[in-house]
């Protein structure tokens, strides 16, 4: 951003009412100096929120406004070299309340009314669905239509969305968002269920992580009214519910209720009258501030006079030291410093700032030498909020004033990308004999990791013996590539030194649960995708970009015919006339991205499939189209659909026919069927929906009669909580996705949901200690098994517009920075690559590549402490996240930033 020097500051109001004015708008009121933004984390301010209260508008005081002290006589300064102002963004925390009233319509308790409100300013939508008493599951059902208040909308066939209205247009009385919703007591509801979600930003708030649940039926009375255990718990593939496959052909609410008397309809009605309950949310709220620096002479020729100015209110502490030279290197400035001024850590001061006299902000000058080329500083608010300039260090130069402030460590940075993209050659890529033993080591070292595994398996009788023995045989894999790798470098190093001819690059070994290991996945598609009908047309004409992004895989939604739009309710398996597209549009999409150099994934969802006919006795399980099955290819143990299978070898999908893996007619079928879209379509590799429903075992035979080029299952279950609390330990839940991965025998990699769901905690709630386990490993599944996981922060099912699992809002692109420069094959989603994020996803996958972390690469925590965690991976990256402050040391290496935005940065060896 270029910079305005203007006049030294004038003490005047700054006319400001909107608090969201652009950089362009405060040029326009003449602002002092010139503007740079900043942004901070989250402040916590307990306090309800009235239309009264000044949060609501946000006013900006300009800094300075209040009377400044002035300068001592010792200190009197003789002219002012430099002034500058800093626009300071940040967010704030406004506490407020959810409320639930439940009181009875009519006299004689005929009729009852729901009331939900919210006391924050803001937009807000009720997100909700029921479900009935006689179905003890999670899944939502639309509420029927009598109960739909004015202005709802249906969210597919499980829920609504109800705008709340204002109540209260009194400026002097609390603002309150609430929303009526009016039922009959012969309704056969067991429980409401919602979520708010707010219109403007898009974010969802639940109650402590889980959605509200209003239980109103006997049948869950041994859960509390509010906020119970269990909560949403859907899962993935299964959003789009059909809701007359969950229910016996012909029943009707009605009929169990006309045998209730009105004795038990009047204790329910007891029960239940006048409920009402508060639960507290937060909700960040945008704040402007200002900072303006001064520099003065003195009369003193030895040193310059800082003056720091600001209107942000409480104790401002600046963590400042001085430059010498274009480096800006951190140094502790000389003697003498400012007044209440602490050493930190022998690398910079910490000065508080005084407050001014009448509350308004506080000031303070610093005395600093003229040999210093520029003062370097960040504001600390408390002891987890820091203040950066757009997240970097603030830099006033001392010296040569009108001088440049770009950082060197980004030009160089920009010459580096450019050298690469005009064909120089890198140190590394010149290297290919060393950059091989390197390799070979990781691999050795990954069997070390799997020899431990061994020893440490806590499976249960015979399945330790065959975990063990899988285990044994990916040894041998690896083994057999390291060796080949070694022999491949061997040649190459006698080639150079007998001919001095390049030696060439040594082939990458394939394994379907890796790809190449330097993987970098694209989710291609959304919930909404299918809406337009030409999603495949659309899709590719944006595949190079993708490719110029730095993409090598890209994951293409479900193709069958399906019951449900989005295609994870499949029917008939040939039919490739979907909702995306027609089956010529999907095959010259995946040639198109060959094309471009990306290999793709096809959605195939081998668990369950919707039937086309019902038998005699009206259950839905004939299959018709080619694969024209019968009843026996339904799992035995499916209790709403009969089938004559086996027992299922995992867990239920209740909305469709769970398939019997172990029948050989089915596993051929199946196997043909793969086949053919490898053979007709071009697909390189799958994304497998919902295995959690069926052996690993059977997914290792699909692979190896397909041989896929990459491969990665879904396996999502609940993590461990205590009392809605996220357990520390999560290796119970890691384990049982490793379980998955080892039954298919390394096949396959698989989602690392576990990682997921410890950045929810970790970032959501500042508690990066989460980040590394009881060993100092990372805690999800890139800990054990790194090249088997799959590492995401958002899906169609988590993010999207269903948002079951969002990830927490604003801390997106710190996730990214976690998973795009750890171990692992990261995966990131459609709407965060075509989204403002768009820019920092590129610099961090250019980072990635540019210093060839791979699946395998190797991890070291440096920091894992309530507001910061720092890892270095394979001595070439240094990646950290959290508002607290880590820069890597000095030393050997020449560390260069590489990428940064809102608290973390990336730095990587020059």
């Amino acid at each position: 951003m270029s910079i305005v020097r203007l006049k030294p500051i004038l003490h005047h109001l700054l006319p400001i009412e909107n608090p969201r004015l652009s950089p362009r708008e405060l040029r326009r009121s003449e602002l002092p100096g010139s503007i740079r933004c900043c942004s901070k984390p989250r402040v916590s301010v307990s306090r309800g929120l009235r239309r009264s209260d000044p949060l609501r508008s946000l006013p900006i005081i300009r800094a300075g406004v209040a009377p400044t002290p002035s300068l001592t006589e010792d200190d009197q300064a003789t002219e002012v070299v430099y002034s500058e102002t800093f626009l300071l963004k940040r967010s704030q925390a406004v506490e407020g309340k959810v409320s639930v009233r439940l009181d009875a319509a009519e006299e004689d308790g005929s009729r009852w009314r729901l009331v939900i409100g919210c006391n924050l300013p803001g937009k807000w939508i009720l997100h909700w669905g029921v479900t009935y008493h006689d179905e003890r599951g999670s899944e939502w059902d639309q509420p029927p239509p009598e109960m739909w208040p004015p202005e709802s909308v249906p969210i597919k066939d499980y829920a609504i969305e109800t705008p709340l209205k204002t109540s209260s247009s009194n400026p002097e009385e609390q603002v309150l968002h609430e929303v009526q919703i009016d039922f009959d007591s012969s309704v056969q509801i067991g429980a409401i269920h919602f979520v708010l979600k707010e219109e403007e930003t898009g974010a969802w708030f639940q109650h402590k992580g889980r959605d509200f649940r209003i239980t109103l039926r006997d049948t869950f009375k041994e859960e509390s009214s509010l906020g119970g255990t269990q909560g949403f718990s859907i899962w993935p593939g299964a959003l789009e519910q059909i809701s007359t496959l969950l229910k016996p052909e012909g029943s009707s609410p009605m009929t169990q209720e006309t045998l209730r008397g009105g004795r038990e309809a009047k204790q329910w009605n007891s029960r239940i009258a006048g409920l009402y309950e508060e639960f507290s949310i937060s909700k960040e709220e945008p704040v402007q501030n200002l900072m303006t620096v001064t520099v003065r002479k003195s009369n003193d020729t030895e040193k310059k006079l800082v003056q720091f100015d600001t209107d942000i209110p409480g104790e401002v502490t600046v963590h400042w030291g001085v430059c010498k030279d274009d480096s800006k290197k951190w140094e502790i400035p000389p003697t003498p410093h400012p007044p209440a001024t602490k050493l930190f850590r022998s690398k910079a001061l910490q000065t508080s700032l005084q407050p001014k006299e009448n509350g308004r902000g506080s000031w303070g000058i610093f005395p600093v030498a003229q040999e210093s080329l520029g003062l370097l500083f960040v504001l600390k608010l408390d002891k987890y909020t820091w203040l950066k300039n757009d997240g970097t260090d603030f830099y006033i130069p001392l010296i040569n004033v009108s001088g440049s402030s770009t950082s060197n460590s980004q030009e160089q940075i920009g010459n580096k990308q450019m050298d690469s993209s005009q064909g120089s050659v890198s140190t590394e890529e010149a290297k290919p004999v060393v950059k091989n033993i390197e390799y070979t080591h990781e691999i050795i070292s990954e069997i070390r990791n799997l020899v431990t595994d061994i020893s440490s398996k806590n499976g249960k009788g015979a399945n330790t013996k065959e975990a063990q023995e899988s285990i044994l045989e990916e040894i041998e894999k690896l083994a057999a590539e390291a060796y080949k790798i070694f022999r491949s470098s061997a040649l190459g190093f006698v080639e150079e030194t007998v001919s001095h001819a390049e030696p060439s690059k040594p082939a990458v070994q394939i394994c379907s649960g890796t790809g190449s290991g330097y993987e970098i996945l694209c989710q291609g598609f959304n919930w909404e995708s299918h809406k337009s009908g030409r999603w495949f047309l659309e899709l590719g004409a944006k595949a190079e970009e993708l490719a110029s992004l730095g993409f090598t895989v890209i994951w293409l939604p479900p193709p069958t015919e399906s019951v449900s739009p989005e295609g994870y309710m499949p029917k008939d398996l040939y039919n490739l006339n979907s909702r995306y597209g027609s089956m010529e549009e999907l095959r010259d999409l995946v040639k198109r991205f060959h094309e471009v150099g990306i290999k793709v994934l096809g959605d195939v969802v081998l668990n369950h499939r919707c039937a086309h006919y019902k038998n005699q006795n009206g259950i839905w399980n004939i299959f018709g189209g080619r694969l024209n099955w019968d009843d026996r290819a339904i799992v035995a143990d499916d209790p709403h659909f009969h089938g004559r299978g086996n027992k299922s070898s995992g867990d239920h999908f209740h909305a469709a026919p769970n398939i019997d893996h172990s029948q050989e007619f089915v596993r051929r079928d199946l196997k043909e069927w793969l086949c053919w879209l490898r053979e007709e379509i071009g697909y390189d590799g799958w994304r497998l929906d919902f295995v959690r429903g069926f052996w690993g075992g059977y997914v290792k035979d699909y692979l190896e009669a397909t041989e896929p080029f990459f491969a990665v299952g879904e396996y999502w279950d609940s993590l461990s909580y205590t009392y809605s609390e996220m357990d520390y330990n999560q290796d119970a839940h890691r384990q049982r996705i490793i379980d998955w991965i080892n039954a298919t025998n390394g096949t396959a990699g698989a989602f690392d949901v576990t990682t997921k769901g410890i950045l929810h905690s970790a970032l959501g709630r500042c508690e990066y200690w989460r980040l590394s386990d009881q060993k100092g490993k990372p805690p999800g599944v890139i800990g054990w098994w790194p090249s088997r996981a799959v590492t995401f922060i958002e899906n169609h099912d988590t993010g999207s517009t269903q948002g079951h699992w969002r990830f927490p809002s604003g801390k997106e692109m710190q996730g990214y920075a976690y998973t795009l420069t750890h171990p692992g094959t990261p995966a990131v989603f459609y709407d965060h690559i075509f989204s403002h994020y768009q820019p920092e996803i590129s610099r961090l996958i250019s980072v990635r590549r540019r210093q060839e972390i791979h699946c395998r690469s190797k991890i070291k925590i440096i920091k894992a402490e309530r507001d910061v965690y720092a890892a270095e991976i394979d001595e070439k990256v240094t990646v950290k996240i959290g508002p607290g402050h880590y820069e890597p040391p000095n030393g050997p290496k020449n560390w260069v930033l590489a990428a940064e935005g809102k608290d973390y940065k990336v730095w990587e060896t020059s």
